[in-house]
């Protein structure tokens, strides 16, 4: 049976961070607006994020000190100054040039600047229903951050200075949220009114230094002094020889169960209050988690427990989910995934090589799954095609030919581009109901366009996109039409 082809939609993948402006990082300002008038325009259904949370070590937004709160280095500047909380002169004074981000200089910066607009704040009816809306987490992250702030900052377990902060030092920082979610409300706002859908991320861990775990101890295995008893991470995988190790503690399921899995309620709702579709990171971790001994530094040093399943998800089986279900699949997995029916990832790189029962190859993809180049993990579809060996090339294009029905071109005659917008293309002409693509992988950009390598630090995160909007919207209205003429075969 044919579904209707005005089911199959498609995206891109736009880090808030990567985003052009001038002030360092992507920010919820004009751009953020312009970009959604190009997606529009290419005809395209969703945008999707990297978490919007703030972010602390390594720069990472999967290592946050909350699992509610919002960047503030997300927040535009310029609509400050429209408010009148900014002046020119001190937002001219904050604008930088650079391909990459430089967090050393937000850390130093943004913070300062943020203090200037709420020392010009008045409080209104808005603020103070924000404030009671978000009372659940706002509170205990205010607190949190201000009592950070005494301590140097200090992670929470070895703070000295634990007095009651002053009230406009928390007030400041549940300003700084109230600014960001109002910037981040309208944007999304504006986005649904044209047709474009938000896709947000959802780690599926917290950090250790979070007002998550500072708050809620009992959540997590701690032991007597409240360091983490045990912490988690991956084996050996594709990413690492050696294996990966997060260094995020691992939840206390036994205790969350007792509690109806509260916690995880309240941050699923805040979760599909602020996006329309949740995508949960590591889904896997729900059903099978991997422990590594908090003392340990080798990540091979690990094992497998038993997670809560789908009893943790029967409370929003029906919600807009993506189930990011990549890593060791099991039979066990499976099972879980297809109870929820939530649609899986799948990630068209992971085929490379790949036998033809591979189900990350497009010949292989259902109607329920999301399909991407890459990852934010993975190195760019570009870099990834340049580096592929002659013999693998040859290898790929051959599986291209017949996944793509082409015929009589010799392989040595494909250059580089010409495969990525055949795979681009192929995934477009998909049987996946949902197609979405990494801006870097759309422009074609090699590994200085990749976001994320695992198990390292200090350059990830950084990645910022030219305004290169005109090719952008060209190479996605082609895929577009492509899309537009497909149709989705169901059993």
């Amino acid at each position: 049976m044919l579904e209707s082809k005005q089911n199959k939609k498609s995206g891109v993948l736009m880090p808030i961070f990567s985003l052009p402006s001038n002030y360092g990082i992507g920010t919820l300002g004009e751009e953020a607006y312009r970009f959604i008038d190009v997606l529009v325009k290419s005809r395209q259904n969703f945008w999707q994020v990297l978490p919007l949370n703030p972010t602390s070590y390594g720069d990472s937004p999967y290592q946050s000190p909350s699992a509610f709160a919002g960047n503030p280095y997300f927040i535009d500047l310029d609509f400050l100054c429209k408010d009148g909380l900014l002046t020119e002169k001190e937002c001219r004074a904050e604008r930088t040039r650079g391909q990459y981000i430089d967090y050393a200089r937000l850390y130093r910066r943004r913070i300062p600047v943020l203090r200037k607009a709420y020392g010009r704040f008045k409080k209104s009816k808005a603020f103070d229903a924000f404030l009671q809306t978000n009372s659940d987490w706002l509170c205990g992250y205010s607190k949190f951050m201000a009592l950070k702030e005494q301590n140097d900052p200090k992670v929470w377990n070895e703070w000295t200075q634990t007095a009651e902060p002053e009230p406009a030092e928390q007030e400041f920082w549940q300003f700084i949220q109230f600014v960001f979610f109002r910037q981040w409300n309208a944007l999304k706002a504006y986005a649904n009114e044209h047709g474009i859908q938000m896709i947000g991320d959802m780690p599926i861990y917290v950090a250790y230094d979070s007002a998550d775990v500072w708050q809620n101890r009992l959540n997590f295995n701690l032991d007597d002094k409240g360091n983490p008893s045990e912490v988690a991470g991956v084996p050996p995988d594709a990413f690492s020889e050696t294996g990966q190790l997060w260094g995020n503690p691992i939840y206390n399921w036994a205790y969350m169960k007792q509690n109806g899995y509260e916690w995880w309620h309240r941050r699923m709702k805040h979760a599909l209050n602020m996006f329309d579709w949740v995508r949960i990171d590591h889904f896997i971790g729900f059903i099978r988690y991997y422990c590594i001994p908090a003392d340990e530094t080798d990540a091979r040093v690990g094992e497998w427990r038993k997670g809560p399943g789908v009893d943790l998800f029967k409370g929003f089986e029906k919600e807009n989910i993506i189930a990011e279900d990549l890593g060791l699949l099991t039979d066990e997995v499976r099972e879980a995934i297809s109870l929820t029916g939530y649609p899986g990832m799948k990630i068209l790189q992971h085929a490379f090589g790949g036998d033809t029962d591979c189900e990350h190859k497009p010949s292989n993809f259902s109607p329920n799954n999301v399909v991407y180049t890459g990852t934010h993990d993975n190195e760019t579809l570009y870099q990834r095609i340049s580096a592929t060996k002659r013999k693998n090339r040859k290898t790929l294009i051959e599986d291209l030919k017949r996944e793509c029905g082409l015929v009589g071109i010799r392989p040595r005659y494909f250059t580089s581009k010409q495969i990525c917008k055949s795979i681009l293309s192929l995934l477009f002409r998909s049987n996946a109901r949902i197609v979405v693509v990494p801006v870097s992988d759309l422009l074609l950009i090699g590994n200085k366009g990749r976001i994320n390598a695992p198990s390292t630090l200090g350059n990830n995160w950084r990645w910022r996109c030219r305004p290169r909007y005109r090719l952008f919207q060209k190479r996605l209205l082609s895929l577009t039409k492509l899309r537009e003429t497909t149709q989705i075969k169901t059993d």
